[in-house]
């Protein structure tokens, strides 16, 4: 990491992190070109869980070659300065690198839907899923679900947090910054 003195090593930070952000990038290698999808995924047993069908480009690429990074990021506020190269992003990002695995475990792929659940749409349900469901659901177009796993390999995290003296707001110019310094 270039800018070591924005390297994240708190495992908690990290965890309640990527435990609540909703969405993140998967990056995959399609032969020679980058192929990188937006998707909902959850985090559990220190792994990154997504689904979706088990056809299909992304399935194909990740059938072929089967490392992946996955980077998660939030933008936290725009950090404001009379010098304009000052200008800055407050952030909080995680990337993960490792190898993605078909979850062939019935059990192990009902709890992770069940982590995406818990995520997305918590409290919704009555009842937890069950694995009869994930066993037999098929979508509109005739397909199985199909649940994947990122066996994490390598982790970095960066942050930059807010200064909030300094956080940009709609109405805030330069005057604002540049009064107390006479």
């Amino acid at each position: 990491m270039r800018r070591s003195m924005k390297e994240c090593k708190d495992s908690q930070k990290i965890n309640e992190f990527l435990s609540s952000a909703k969405v993140g990038c998967l990056g995959l290698c399609d032969g020679n070109l980058p192929y990188v999808i937006p998707l909902n995924f959850a985090w559990a047993n220190e792994a990154i869980y997504f689904h979706g069908a088990a056809a299909g480009r992304k399935y194909e690429v990740m059938r072929a070659n089967e490392h992946v990074c996955f980077t998660v990021s939030e933008e936290l506020g725009t950090i404001a300065d009379p010098v304009p190269a000052n200008v800055g992003t407050a952030y909080f990002s995680v990337m993960l690198f490792g190898k993605v695995k078909l979850v062939e475990d019935l059990s192990e792929a009902t709890e992770a839907l069940q982590h995406l659940l818990d995520k997305h749409v918590p409290g919704y349900f009555q009842s937890p899923l069950s694995i009869k469901h994930v066993e037999t659901y098929r979508s509109s177009m005739g397909s199985k679900t199909a649940v994947f796993k990122i066996e994490v390999e390598g982790l970095t995290a960066k942050e930059d947090p807010v200064n909030e003296e300094m956080a940009f707001y709609p109405g805030r110019t330069i005057m604002d910054d540049v009064k107390g310094r006479k």
